[in-house]
């Protein structure tokens, strides 16, 4: 389980920049003839997006997150006690699939299309709302203290 724990950990660097950088190709070259590298680059940023969602849902059910969320709606317990129990078990998952569904219907109108420009606009808008949720809703080290960079 720790190893699982680290990957999805990990990967997520390898994620974010792919994310990023399909972004930005797709910003800079919005004008320009969408390319079989174009492609590459969406497919890889939608797996490894796929692959973080399927790791990160084993890693919700064998470590039981969905019991955390007893804590983060008993209102005995501290305020910051329930907020990282929200995070862990309503919002980082629920947000995350949000932001690969959304990933995934960006990429798949982007191949639908039969405009280059629409291809990148539809990619740099999907995949870029996607990345603002993703961001967003990461357990950042600086803050939920149990959180860790890698």
């Amino acid at each position: 389980m720790s190893g699982l724990l680290h990957a999805h950990s990990g990967l997520r660097w390898l994620t974010l920049g792919i994310l990023i950088y399909a972004i930005i190709n797709a910003l800079l070259k919005k004008n320009k003839a969408y390319a079989d590298s174009d492609k590459t680059i969406s497919i890889i940023a939608l797996s490894l997006t796929h692959l973080q969602v399927v790791i990160g849902l084993v890693l919700y059910f064998i470590q039981g997150k969905y019991e955390l969320f007893k804590v983060a709606f008993d209102d005995s317990l501290p305020k910051e006690v329930k907020s990282t129990a929200r995070l862990y078990a309503l919002e980082h998952p629920l947000i995350m699939l949000i932001a690969a569904v959304l990933i995934t219907i960006g990429h798949s109108k982007a191949k639908k299309a039969t405009e280059s420009s629409k291809k990148f606009k539809l990619t740099y808008i999907f995949f870029g709302i996607g990345l603002v949720l993703i961001l967003s809703r990461i357990p950042w080290p600086f803050l939920v203290e149990t959180a860790n960079w890698f």
